[in-house]
């Protein structure tokens, strides 16, 4: 019997192949575990059909995150933070805040956890930080600490 595999199965294939199987462990393991489905033309052609209507939306998130990056990249974000006595900042900016900020001044939906930092930034200044993006594409965004 002809099974297309679901899920990897190891000493098998890998999901998306079609192997040749003896029945009962066709039927009885791989079919009835969830791991396979009776490989029949409309089964191929749905799982065909599946698989590049995913190759489709991962070109298209890959396009919106290479805009995002091109877009990030001609920001220049300004935070206005009051200043101590010594001309330093109360308390350092923080990845939240930068999100925040993106998010109010530009409308990027950031998520914090995308936002890199190498130090506390602490002080007023100029500063490049890194996005994370997703998928290996990151964004450098131009930041702007000034003083109240």
């Amino acid at each position: 019997m002809k099974v297309l595999l679901i899920k990897d199965v190891k000493s098998l294939g890998k999901a998306g192949e079609i192997k040749e199987v003896k029945d009962g462990y066709g039927h009885n393991f791989l079919i009835a575990k969830g791991f396979a489905k009776l490989a029949t033309p409309e089964v191929i052609r749905q799982y065909e059909a599946k698989k590049r209507r995913e190759a489709q939306e991962a070109e298209a998130l890959m396009e919106k995150l290479k805009d995002y990056e091109k877009r990030l990249g001609e920001v220049k974000l300004l935070i206005k933070r009051p200043l101590g006595a010594n001309g330093s900042l109360f308390g350092a900016v923080t990845k939240e805040e930068i999100a925040n900020e993106l998010n109010s001044q530009y409308g990027f939906d950031i998520d914090k956890k995308m936002v890199e930092i190498d130090k506390p930034i602490k002080s007023t200044g100029v500063f490049d930080i890194s996005i994370k993006l997703g998928h290996g594409i990151h964004a450098t965004l131009n930041l702007e600490v000034a003083g109240e």
